[in-house]
């Protein structure tokens, strides 16, 4: 099962490239749908949701019901914990055990004692039981929830859905299409051989398969990408010091699912005629002390019943019961002081993003240029999961992962960069995909009336203006029916004296949509000598330093979302599933 959660999470994962003129599948968000702190985090900082959330509510039902079963069979994150675990286990288990003193000889009380377990599952492989750090996915989902009471979306950086599509969308299969790409180019060029045998005419087939079949388009780069694939492949060893280590300590979705499953139906039962082997509790991955009747901890069973299947003498299994009496003696029993610490924790923090000038709306980032569809900054940030399922989306791999352009508070949100990729003018994919609505489903009418920035050119590297040399390429590819850039001729004296006539670029700010196309596609690959940056976007009227439709233009200005009754961007909030 969880093997097959992973598999749908990859080919969902793959989905997400959709063919230019096709809608994307509505399964995209299932795993985002299913996440109950998904819900509720976004609930709790934006007051809305982009419809009902029946899955998550199905997730939590089915946890109050049967336990953290999402944790043990669902989640694809712990599918990845679960795999690091076993990779552990079977390196450690191929250590030889320690050879008793006195060689191969024997004492009579040595002989009455049951014969030594590897030390693999004496010592290093023993998951332990539960221990007071195990609270600390509990006090972490306190600091979020009332953060995000106060406007603070910061779940997606903790959440395993984010977490792994993150780091799965911006490095890893980048990653892997850049290695099955560089490689075969390699044998390629260099056309290793054997007599008759040629190594790429294996090569090729496969990197012709993988090229159309698996990546499906040009090989995508991010910003920031080696930083968040070794934030993820450190969660992922710490495997290697207690199995599933996120999971018990770190987890906030693991703690919301903890805090549901205190009373289940489907519980633990022990039956006499155990002898306290403890294998149980060796192959236990949440040590939920399952060795121990009156001890066990349903809170943090993923119910995954490797206990039952370790136990050599069928004495423990999975049975209904009722509800009402607890099943163990064991209480969460968190600390009102801890509790306490992190709300105090989780209010610095917030403090801390709400700092800088940029954060209260004084001032504004000139390269945060957010997709077309993005609410006002704290809005989207409201909503925003750092999920990366846009930039996957993204066509031209314009959009990127921010580091502190939007300040801590929006690290790992997207922006557009020109000079990587630019907005395409007939694509809306960002918005239709975007999980939580941070980026809103625009039709492709509305969004290519959207203004994400102003292009500016810089005369002192423009070749016209500051060479003399002949150049249209930006304008030739603007996109807009009637372009944003426009030439106006002037005569000029060269060096020499002589008298040339140049064709030199403007933009009209009215036409301008700051897809970003003029700067991506300038001769100059190192610094565009015309730029775009964040002025006169829809989302801010405050960052609108060109008023449109001014005495003499003859450009009529198309109709802002902003100001049109029936654009997203006008909608109110007054529906908690929705607006308006």
């Amino acid at each position: 099962m969880q093997t097959a959660c992973l598999c749908l999470f990859v080919i969902l994962l793959h989905a997400v490239h959709v063919k230019e003129g096709a809608p994307p599948s509505p399964w995209l968000k299932l795993f985002f749908d299913l996440d109950p702190l998904v819900a509720i985090g976004t609930w709790l900082a934006a007051h809305s949701l982009p419809s009902f959330p029946w899955l998550a509510l199905i997730t939590l039902v089915a946890t109050v019901l049967l336990g953290r079963v999402f944790c043990g069979w669902v989640c694809p994150l712990g599918t990845v914990h679960n795999a690091a675990s076993w990779l552990r286990k079977y390196v450690r288990e191929g250590e030889a055990p320690a050879e008793p003193k006195g060689g191969s000889q024997t004492t009579a009380r040595q002989e009455s004692r049951p014969p030594q377990e590897p030390r693999a599952s004496r010592g290093l492989l023993h998951n332990d039981h539960w221990t007071r750090w195990q609270r600390g996915k509990y006090y972490l989902l306190a600091a979020l929830l009332l953060m995000a009471v106060f406007g603070a979306h910061w779940i997606g950086v903790f959440d395993p859905m984010s977490l792994l599509f993150r780091a799965t969308a911006t490095a890893i299969y980048p990653g892997a299409q850049y290695a099955v790409e560089d490689a075969a180019t390699d044998v390629y060029q260099s056309d290793p051989h054997l007599g008759p045998l040629h190594l790429k005419s294996v090569t090729e087939p496969v990197y012709r398969f993988t090229r159309d079949s698996v990546f499906g388009r040009k090989g995508q780069a991010f910003d920031g990408g080696t930083l968040i694939v070794l934030l993820f492949a450190g969660v992922v060893l710490l495997n290697f010091y207690k199995s599933r280590f996120w999971c018990r300590y770190v987890c906030p979705l693991g703690g919301l699912l903890g805090l549901c499953s205190a009373r289940p139906v489907m519980r633990l039962v022990n039956t006499p005629g155990c002898t306290g082997c403890g294998l149980c509790a060796r192959q236990c991955p949440a040590a939920a002390n399952p060795d121990k009747p009156g001890d066990w901890r349903p809170t943090e069973c993923f119910g995954c019943w490797s206990c039952v299947a370790a136990c050599n003498r069928g004495v423990i299994d999975f049975k209904f019961r009722s509800p009402l009496p607890a099943p163990s003696a064991a209480k969460l029993d968190l600390s009102k002081r801890a509790l306490l610490s992190a709300g105090v924790g989780g209010l610095t923090g917030l403090v801390a993003f709400r700092l800088s000038p940029q954060s209260q709306g004084r001032s504004f980032n000139h390269a945060l240029i957010r997709p077309p569809g993005a609410r006002d900054e704290r809005a989207f940030l409201q909503r925003c999961l750092q999920c990366g399922v846009c930039m996957k989306a993204c066509p031209t791999n314009g959009l990127q992962p921010t580091l502190f352009e939007a300040g801590l508070e929006g690290i790992w949100t997207p922006m557009l960069v020109p000079r990587i990729g630019y907005c395409e003018y007939n694509c809306n994919l960002c918005g239709q995909v975007c999980p939580t609505q941070a980026i809103q489903p625009l039709t492709l009418e509305e969004k290519r009336s959207v203004k994400l920035g102003l292009a500016t050119l810089d005369t002192t590297r423009c070749l016209p203006y500051a060479y003399n040399r002949e150049c249209m390429i930006c304008e030739e590819h603007c996109p807009t029916p009637k372009k944003a850039i426009y030439f106006m001729t002037q005569e000029l004296k060269t060096r020499d004296g002589k008298t040339i006539t140049l064709k030199q670029p403007h933009v009209d700010p009215d036409l301008c949509t700051g897809c970003g196309i003029c700067e991506n596609v300038c001769v100059f690959k190192d610094q565009a000598a015309i730029r775009v940056t964040s002025a006169n976007e829809t989302r801010h009227s405050g960052n609108r330093p060109v008023l449109p439709g001014l005495p003499g233009s003859d450009s009529a200005p198309a109709e802002s979302p902003t100001e049109s009754a029936n654009s997203p961007y006008a909608q109110t909030q007054n529906n908690p599933y929705g607006s308006q």
